[in-house]
């Protein structure tokens, strides 16, 4: 195993890996960060550019000390919200399992820097389909502490005992890819039977027949 597992936990309620390559020989699904808020701070930027250009234009010319001064703010918004909008952009995770080397990788990068972990066959022992509980809210000002939900998460359980988060979404989608990982790796999918969600339990009575 090479890697640390807690660098791939995640703050959000869901993922959503999607699968882009399925051959005899290697498995790869890709997660392609949080497209909605990247594209509007985005536009949001786009559309900053027709106050920033002026206001940059006329601080050149006069400095703080003409009527633009006071509005040096706003090319200071445009940068930042082209850098968050970059940053999200560039958001990205991979889960390759490569039959011939016997390798499961996940990767984890960003406009700034790129994490890997690598655990062959032998080291895994399990992976688990369970509930993990998410924090609904930050507390604020003396509120009450945020409260949790129980959100469906699909982790691959080493011989060490510790767990690296694979994905989190809806149980259907998280089964249909544990299954497909478990059968690349001859690996034991462990399924929570006590999720309580109705549907959950439903879903999985049909997946197992």
């Amino acid at each position: 195993m090479i890697g640390n597992p807690d660098q791939f936990e995640a703050l959000g309620n869901r993922l959503g890996f999607r699968i882009v390559e399925n051959t005899p020989d290697k498995v790869r699904l890709v997660w392609q960060g949080a497209r909605f808020p990247a594209f509007l701070c985005l536009g949001m930027a786009l559309l900053l550019l027709g106050v920033s250009i002026p206001i940059v234009q006329a601080l050149l010319l006069r400095g703080f000390v003409g009527p633009a001064g006071s509005l040096w703010y706003f090319p200071l918004m445009n940068i930042v919200l082209f850098g968050i909008a970059i940053f999200l952009i560039t958001q990205r995770r991979s889960i390759e399992i490569d039959s011939n080397s016997r390798q499961l990788v996940v990767r984890r990068q960003s406009l700034y820097r790129s994490i890997v972990f690598t655990v062959s066959f032998n080291e895994i022992s399990k992976i688990t389909l369970s509930n993990d509980q998410i924090n609904s809210g930050f507390a604020v000002g003396g509120s009450t502490a945020a409260q949790t939900f129980a959100v469906p998460a699909l982790r691959l359980v080493v011989g060490n005992g510790a767990n690296v988060l694979l994905d989190r979404g809806s149980f259907k989608k998280l089964a249909e890819i544990g299954n497909l990982i478990s059968e690349r790796m001859a690996a034991l999918l462990e399924v929570d039977t006590q999720m309580a969600e109705p549907l959950l339990k439903r879903e999985l009575r049909a997946s197992l027949n």
